[in-house]
């Protein structure tokens, strides 16, 4: 092959490659977080949605509307920080289309 067709080929794997590794790398994205007193822990993945929820013993020590209030804040930040991981490899993606 001539070198402006191995230089096509090479471009075009290097951006399956890309993909590939966005697409592997946006499902393995998990956010979680726990609460300050570890009573509550949430984990979101790249879309936002919860896929885990783990409450503590310690939990019942606080009122009902503190604890829906609690595990409300510590869902929105997990899904915050499932969003953040998605957006930093979707830049990748961008930066290594565009290169």
């Amino acid at each position: 092959m001539s070198a402006e067709m191995d230089a096509l080929v090479k471009g075009v794997s290097d951006k399956v490659e890309a993909l590939e590794a966005t697409l592997h790398g946006l499902s393995r994205i998990r956010g979680r977080c726990t609460s300050q007193d570890g009573s509550v822990t949430a984990e979101a993945d790249g879309d936002g949605a919860l896929t885990g929820l783990w409450l503590a013993e310690s939990v019942t020590a606080h009122a009902p509307a503190e604890v829906s209030r609690l595990i409300l804040r510590v869902c929105q930040q997990a899904a915050a920080e499932a969003t953040a991981q998605r957006s930093r490899i979707i830049a990748r993606l961008n930066d290594s289309l565009s290169g």
